[in-house]
């Protein structure tokens, strides 16, 4: 087969099975509204959960960052591209999630990628959660260590892996709150077997930092656990984006070391740094805003009534309505947008097959009216 005629069946294939990808350009858009060719709609598909991304403090940051270092790094960490501002973010976080080190990575995908690929070799396992993001999983198997599978959300599958014995490290991974299902994990029973076993516990918080637990320090909080490896990541409720790992120590030196996103990438710009320290100062004390978010949430799930989909038992601001077939998930995101709501159809590989969806995400930016458009809505769509 030759390249045009591979690239050509896959993208047929493709819009066979309904699983077609396509990006939209946005005019602009908040965690609230956004505008499309001029035409506005209320926005339900955004992860910035405190609407901190247009905050003007936030927004003041980075354009006095920007004023006092420019609009890029200028090199790797390792060369010349870490700066005051990134230091001063990085004791910011270890202090407020109370560890003794905090790294910084241009993304969620390179740290957790970082971190697994600098940790495993070959001899080892890694036991994640079915349904880890992608990044997790493509880092497992790309490393040379053995990848094993638990079942999602399941003590007694991850207890029957960790009896298997294992002549190298093992490294348990799951998530706070899992991006396409909304729901949390039970990090106190996962990390419990984690250290009876002699393993190491990471988290990927991405979607529980800055909106759940004391001055939003998450899911891991919650619990009242805290994983040898955190993972979390600014582009959700800190309203930008990049990621930081926190660890202990000798970890974080490791890493230094030899995780080659550290040391090969360009780091975040400063004044992105600075922006992340002011989005800091602000989730530390938004408890109105995650408490603004919690009553839209129980407001959504009270009032929405559905006879022909099934609304996923998510207590977070993930609230995924479950559709199954990938053409009806279409054709209600088309009909939301008819009705100017923006809410985006995920399809396998994405979720599982016969899972498709409408992903709808609920912000502290939204008020009543806005949950109250988006139910009268849904209850007016009719599968075909």
């Amino acid at each position: 087969m030759s390249w045009q005629a591979f690239i050509q069946s896959q993208l047929a294939q493709r819009k066979q099975d309904s699983a077609w990808r396509k990006r939209i350009c946005i005019d602009f858009g908040t965690s609230r509204a956004l505008q499309v060719s001029g035409q506005k709609y209320l926005n339900f598909s955004s992860n910035d959960y405190l609407g901190l991304s247009h905050h003007p403090k936030v927004v003041e940051a980075w354009q006095k960052g920007a004023a006092l270092y420019g609009v890029g790094s200028g090199g790797s960490g390792h060369v010349t591209g870490f700066t005051q501002a990134h230091y001063a973010l990085e004791n910011d976080l270890s202090e407020w999630l109370d560890y003794p080190r905090a790294l910084l990575f241009i993304s969620g995908f390179a740290a957790n990628q970082a971190v697994i690929t600098a940790l495993m070799a070959q001899g080892d396992r890694i036991l994640a959660d079915k349904l880890s993001h992608a990044s997790i999983l493509e880092a497992s198997m790309l490393s040379s260590a053995n990848l094993r599978r638990f079942t999602h959300n399941s003590p007694l599958a991850l207890q029957k892996l960790l009896t298997n014995p294992s002549k190298g490290k093992t490294l348990v991974i799951t998530e706070g709150v899992f991006s396409m299902d909304g729901d949390s994990a039970p990090l106190d029973d996962l990390h419990q077997l984690a250290r009876a076993n002699n393993a190491w516990f990471m988290v990927d918080d991405a979607h529980g930092i800055g909106v759940r637990g004391r001055e939003g320090r998450g899911s891991c909080d919650v619990y009242g656990v805290k994983p040898e490896l955190l993972i979390v990541t600014f582009g959700k409720a800190f309203g930008l984006s990049g990621a930081a790992v926190l660890c202990d120590e000798q970890t974080a030196d490791y890493f230094i070391q030899v995780a080659r996103h550290l040391i090969y990438s360009t780091s975040m710009p400063p004044a992105q740094a600075v922006a992340l320290s002011g989005a800091l100062k602000q989730i530390r004390q938004a408890n109105d805003a995650r408490a603004q978010l919690n009553h839209n949430i129980a407001y959504f799930r009270k009032n929405i009534q559905l006879d022909d989909l099934r609304l996923a038992p998510s207590e977070t601001a993930i609230q995924p309505l479950i559709v199954g077939d990938n053409d009806k998930s279409l054709q209600l995101a088309d009909f939301l947008r008819q009705n100017g709501l923006w809410v985006q159809a995920i399809r396998p590989p994405t979720v599982p097959p016969s899972s498709a969806r409408l992903r709808i995400t609920l912000s502290a930016a939204h008020d009543q009216q806005d949950i109250d458009r988006l139910l009268e809505v849904l209850h007016g769509f009719t599968i075909k």
